[in-house]
């Protein structure tokens, strides 16, 4: 049994992964964490007693295979209830990540696999991101962020890197959503601002919008 604070250390740690390769600094899961980095160390060092992650000093900390197996776990169980808060009970996708933020702690494996079985084994949550299934195995996702493209490219948003509920208002603002087609008609050299195609919309959007913009090509 973990507590909630390692949970969501191992879910940080789980999610800034998928984004770089190598180890994650204390620095970066400070501020992802939105926490004094003493507090990063001692619980870095608690989650290595575990053996939950590894630890080298100017290398960052990993994941190991028991502790990617539980971050899975509790990637699961937040989609899942994502999924059930928009699909069943009529939350907007934008007030459902804190509300999963606290659901997903609940440690019943059998309500897990139950509500699971009730949804109907959904591969994809409310913002697009895919949930693990049971043996912790993701479903593909062939996605790269908008960022990545370059002028003329085209694609279909398939999800987003930042599911705050300020970012997801933001987007729903200029009718983005999943499967919504964008094409990138400019992008400036100073800033990497983007103007693209949303519609029959021109839109301009900022290096942080694209960099949080999930499109598949």
């Amino acid at each position: 049994m973990f507590t909630s604070s390692e949970e969501n250390y191992l879910k940080a740690i789980f999610h800034l992964q998928e984004e770089v390769d190598g180890g994650i600094s204390t620095s970066s899961l400070s501020e992802q964490l939105n926490t004094k980095a003493a507090s990063v160390t001692e619980m870095i060092k608690r989650l290595a007693d575990k053996e939950l992650v590894d630890y080298q000093k100017y290398y960052g900390v990993q994941l190991t295979e028991k502790g990617r197996k539980h971050a899975l776990l509790i990637v699961r169980k937040h989609r899942l209830w994502e999924y059930f808060l928009v699909e069943r009970l009529n939350f907007n996708w934008d007030e459902v990540h804190d509300v999963a933020e606290q659901l997903e702690h609940i440690k019943s494996p059998k309500l897990v696999e139950e509500l699971d079985a009730f949804l109907g084994r959904p591969e994809y949550d409310p913002h697009g991101d895919p949930i693990p299934d049971a043996n912790g195995n993701l479903p593909e996702s062939p996605k790269k962020k908008l960022s990545y493209l370059k002028q003329g490219d085209k694609g279909v948003c398939k999800g987003f890197n930042d599911n705050s509920s300020a970012f997801l208002q933001f987007v729903s603002k200029q009718n983005i959503g999943l499967n919504t087609p964008i094409e990138v008609l400019n992008i400036e050299s100073f800033d990497q601002s983007m103007t693209v195609l949303v519609g029959k919309k021109e839109i301009l959007l900022s290096k942080t919008a694209t960099d949080n913009i999930y499109i598949e090509n």
